[in-house]
């Protein structure tokens, strides 16, 4: 064990420093007495002494360590003595100090400094959960209190709710829960029996607690009701086994190592009891490690060394797939010295003697900055295969795969020469700017097939300009159209000054004898046929030798693509189980994990809580790199033919495969029975709530109303968008007035449109039309009666609602804002829908104006009473009604968030905007008719968080540190909780373009130089603004929305309208 931590240190220097001499970094952990700080410290001082060759120690094999890793977000301690400098006395003080607390802390806690390093990654991922529920500042989102929301849909995989910067935790989890047999391990694992007499020692006291709480987790994920459980109490055993103030955000790789270690030695504790004289045999060593042979040559002397691997580390800067990856990492140095015994070249090969089922690719994406001092992520793209084969480098095929690469290099030599060659082709010329020879030779033969000119183009041009004196005002500016001289300024005996002067716009056309292009001057016809058929010849023979190393290029690129593709070589298949991708930079990031389903045969993608079906051409977007700053920093293959790995299980009586709880072992069953009921309970209780306020509701609905001075019944529970005056309300002598000023405008002006008309008075739409319509049938009322006359007007007003339900309105008006009918007609609402709103609209008691309009009211009361309950589905007609307030409480969101967004008020106007974004995303999921314009919104919604985003990061740059902390508020409260709802339509490119800016305009600080309490607020910050996931949470109380009336709604809306009309969109 203490071999893999002195090859981890070793990684560790290596990839923090960029520093590959193995000697240089053994004797610089050898001087630290193997304090890692202390190390990096030595190799990057300014006065830094490498050490020399008589003093390195032994060359030993560089193994490829399984446990190397860089710690993302780390925070430099304050503190800390500078080692930089020339100052000797600094340096000692330093080494000492770091050796007595080393020292003093392994005493007392027997806990190495790497484990300490996990240590704070955990403790920080907690304290950060705790803190979020104390934070005084309210939240956006939050965990939505609809249990209905948090419910597992049927056979739907189980998220992990991320409790404080772990996607980490998440991601690695997921991908090794999915591994069927590891599963199989951690649920059937059994403490030992001597449990009774533990903790023995430190390892036990932590891992024999773990290995119970990933047993609970697993259960859950296999059996839970709930769409995503919490991982809080397995984080909390891990925070528990060490002790630290620090924080950062945990890196994948290693937190793997470091889990697998802890498996490894929780199975070992279990292997030693139950072995019966054997060696014991530890199942987490047979699934996931394996072992090499390397074999090599140092200054003429051979050596060979079998090695045990886990993780195997990668490099990814300079290749582009995945194999070129393995080949520069199985051959280091020069190796022409293992055939040939006079070389004293120094190399090593290395060779897999046995693969493990479970193989896992680390795949090196930082690396150190010595200019900036810090570490960078490589974003270069990195292409991997579902399906790799490894047969090239296992130590059994090393005699064939050595002779290929002798062929490959061969080949790739002579590439190179080709390649060289049609360079010269596609890039001819001496100077600066180079062309392709088959466009030089034709450019040629176009100018010698030219129309030859017999003057000089300077002459051409003189002959044809005017002489002094006959200059017009077409060839020269008059004063009035430029300042210069004017035309008897100009001297008459210079040619120069006497040239035609073009101006583009007032004299665009070419003269008529001006060739097109130059030409040659004089030409014979024997010259240009001798010419011609040259450039003819030569072209043709540089086009067929382009061709022909283009063909020979392409033809060795696909030799050497198929030069394994040979049966032999195809033989040690691994299928691509599941990739950890990495979002962000090397100081900050998110987590998740893309991962194979080998039963249903399709991808998922596991983003904590979210769970969502996934395509290989997405995860080729997120994982290959060169796409955002999204890229694979881990890769799990395992072995194809290894069927038992992902196998399900099945009952040994009845045959069948067990699924969900059958699954479990007893103890499991019940825990997650237990946790199952707790869930039901708390669904329970929501029922109970929610039949609580629906029956509350009722009761109060059917409360009779204090009756009028009419005798018509009235209508309980009308819709209360349908407001209408009251009597008390509206006096006599104003209603007088206004139906005298309806019918005289009705007599006078037949010609006005009843819009018009009613502008003139204060009545609602609705009972405008109905009153116009009651006026316009007065004739019909006057020869046959109140009930001849009632149905003339509700046909009138009918064919007027339909009208305006049909016609196209100006971008300001929205005539579904005028009457829900309008609605109603252009979503398509049942016929007796809206046959009766329409009559509920004649009955209402308000229309009491005159003997004519009670009458007709009285009639449409008898009608309603008419109709059987049967006849029409209530609760159909309540959803419409329902439906329709919910359209205009989404056009009052809209039209408050786009009043408060003109006045620059954007932290007010965007939870409007997001409000009306999504009530009306839910509206046009039933019908393109039902909601408003949802680009409009959309590009609103994003202007307001861009603006919010700019104003965050002038508050932050400003370096005060209360403006600070509002630009983080505005941050962690406004803009980080919305960022989901941009991000969970791939479609909205738009969207996701502004997210990115948002994203990069934030990462562009870590390359500045700033005050350690700003990098720490901004490294704390981070990883919640890089972080990826889609799920959206419910919302909080929604914000208060005014009380329009349909008047001041219909003129408000089209009024910010028309301000928007004149207003140039600023946005993308």
């Amino acid at each position: 064990m203490r071999l893999k931590h002195q090859q981890t240190f070793l990684n560790q220097l290596r990839e923090i420093t960029g520093i590959n001499d193995i000697q240089v970094l053994q004797q610089a952990l050898k001087d630290s007495n193997g304090n890692l700080e202390l190390a990096v410290a030595f190799l990057t001082a300014k006065n830094a002494k490498v050490p020399q060759q008589e003093e390195a120690t032994y060359y030993q094999t560089a193994l490829p360590g399984n446990d190397r890793y860089i710690s993302v977000g780390s925070q430099a301690d304050t503190n800390v003595i500078d080692l930089t400098g020339d100052d000797k006395d600094d340096l000692q003080r330093a080494i000492a100090l770091s050796l007595e607390e080393s020292n003093r802390a392994f005493r007392e806690t027997g806990i190495t400094d790497e484990e300490q390093a996990i240590s704070r990654v955990l403790e920080a991922s907690i304290a950060e959960n705790k803190a979020s529920l104390k934070r005084t500042h309210p939240e956006v989102w939050s965990d939505s209190p609809n249990p209905y929301d948090r419910k597992r849909l049927e056979n739907c995989p189980v998220g992990l709710k991320n409790v404080g910067n772990t996607c980490w935790f998440s991601a690695v989890i997921q991908s090794l829960f999915n591994l069927l047999e590891f599963r199989r391990l951690v649920l059937n694992y059994s403490p030992p029996a001597n449990a009774q007499d533990l903790p023995r020692n430190q390892k036990e006291h932590r891992n024999l607690p773990f290995m119970r709480e990933l047993r609970y987790l697993f259960a859950l994920l296999v059996g839970s009701k709930r769409k995503y459980v919490d991982p809080s109490r397995a984080v909390e055993i891990l925070k528990d086994a060490f002790k630290s103030n620090d924080s950062q955000q945990q890196d994948v790789s290693e937190f793997t190592h470091k889990l697998l270690d802890w498996l490894e030695d929780a199975f070992q504790i279990k292997a030693e009891e139950e072995r019966d004289g054997e060696k014991p045999k530890n199942p987490m060593v047979e699934l996931f490690y394996g072992r090499f042979l390397a074999v090599g040559v140092l200054e003429g002397k051979k050596f060979e060394n079998t090695e045990m691997f886990g993780q195997y580390p990668l490099q990814v800067n300079g290749f582009k797939d995945l194999h070129e990856c393995l080949e520069a990492a199985m051959i280091e140095g020069e190796i022409e010295s293992l055939h040939s015994e006079n070389s004293a070249k120094s190399g090593q090969e290395h060779w897999f003697t046995e693969l493990p089922p479970v193989l896992t690719f680390e795949l090196s994406r930082f690396e150190f900055n010595q200019a900036l001092g810090r570490p960078e992520k490589i974003h270069n793209k990195l292409e991997f295969p579902s399906v790799l084969y490894l047969d090239r480098y296992m130590h059994k095929n090393r005699e064939i795969t050595r002779i290929k690469r002798d062929e490959i290099k061969r080949l790739k030599e002579y590439l190179t020469v080709l390649q060289q060659r049609l360079e010269r082709y596609l890039s001819y010329g001496s100077g600066p700017k180079r062309f392709p020879l088959v466009d030089v030779l034709q450019y040629a033969l176009e100018f010698a097939s030219s129309k030859p000119v017999c003057t000089s183009p300077v002459d051409d041009i003189d002959a044809s300009a005017p002489s002094s004196g006959t200059i017009t005002t077409q060839t020269i500016p008059s004063t009035t159209e430029q300042q210069g001289p004017s035309s008897s300024d100009i001297p008459s005996t210079s040619p120069i000054q006497r040239s035609v002067i073009h101006k583009p716009f007032t004299q665009s056309r070419i003269p008529p004898d001006l060739p097109m292009h130059p030409a040659p001057r004089h030409i014979t016809e024997e010259e240009l046929s001798v010419l011609e058929g040259c450039l003819h010849r030569w072209r043709t023979e540089v086009e067929n030798d382009t061709r022909d190393l283009q063909e020979s290029i392409s033809r060795i690129h696909r030799t050497i693509e198929l030069m394994y593709s040979d049966k032999s070589m195809v033989q040690v298949p691994y299928r691509l189980h599941a990739v950890l991708v990495h979002e962000g930079q090397a100081n900050a990031g998110h987590y998740w994990a893309y991962i194979y389903d080998h039963h249903q045969r399709r991808w998922m993608k596991y983003n904590d809580i979210s769970v969502t079906k996934s395509t290989w051409e997405e995860l080729e977007r997120d994982s290959f790199g060169g796409y955002r700053n999204a890229s694979a920093y881990c890769l799990m293959y395992i072995n194809d033919k290894e069927q038992y790995l992902m196998q399900e299980e099945f009952n040994k009586e009845t045959g069948q495969m067990l699924v969900g709880m059958d699954m479990l072992p007893p103890d499991l069953r019940e825990y997650v029975k237990e946790d199952n009921k707790r869930f039901e309970k708390e669904i329970e209780e929501w029922d109970a709530e929610l039949a609580q306020k629906a029956l509350q509701e009722k009761i109060i609905s059917q409360t009779p109303r204090v009756p009028a001075a009419s005798t018509a019944p009235v209508q309980a529970g009308d819709p209360e968008y349908l407001e209408q005056p009251s009597r008390t309300d509206l006096s006599k002598h104003l209603k007088e007035e206004s139906v005298q000023a309806i019918t005289k405008a009705l007599a006078e002006q037949e010609e006005r449109s009843p819009e018009a008309v009613m502008q003139m008075v204060m009545l609602t739409p609705n009972m405008q039309g109905i009153i116009m319509a009651i006026g316009k049938a007065r004739n019909v009322y006057d020869r046959c009666g109140p009930e001849a006359g009632f149905f003339k007007a509700i046909k009138l007003e009918y064919a007027r609602l339909l009208k305006m339900a049909q016609e196209d309105a100006p971008h300001e008006h929205d005539y579904r804002l005028n009457h829900a009918i309008v609605y109603f007609i252009q979503n398509q609402a049942p016929k007796k829908i809206i046959e009766r709103s329409l009559l509920e609209q004649f009955a209402d008691h308000n229309l009491s104006f005159d003997d004519r309009c009670r009458n007709i009211m009285k009639v449409a009361q008898a009608k309603l009473e008419m109709i059987k309950p049967d006849e029409i589905n209530m609760e159909e007609y309540e959803r419409w009604h329902q439906e329709y307030k919910h359209f205009r409480e989404t056009t009052m969101y809209l039209l408050v968030g786009l009043e408060l967004f003109q006045k620059k008020s954007y932290m007010e106007a965007l939870l409007y905007l997001i409000y009306a974004y999504q009530n009306n995303k839910e509206l046009l999921s039933k019908g393109q008719y039902r909601g408003h314009d949802e680009d409009l919104i959309s590009h609103y919604r994003r202007e307001c968080l861009l603006k919010l985003n700019e104003h965050a990061a002038a508050l932050f740059e400003s370096g005060d540190d209360q403006e600070v902390n509002n630009g983080l508020i505005i941050m962690n409260e406004l803009i980080v909780p919305c960022l989901p709802l941009l991000l969970v339509d791939e479609m909205e490119e738009k969207d996701i373009i502004a997210v990115e800016d948002m994203r990069n305009r934030w990462c562009s600080y870590l390359g500045q130089e700033m005050e350690p309490n700003l990098q720490e607020k901004l490294t704390d910050f981070l990883p919640k603004l890089l972080d990826c996931s889609t799920e959206i949470k419910g919302f909080n109380d929604p914000p208060k929305l005014p009380s329009y009336s349909t008047h001041e709604l219909v003129e408000r809306y089209a009024r910010i309208m028309l301000s928007r009309s004149r207003t140039p969109a600023d946005g993308r």
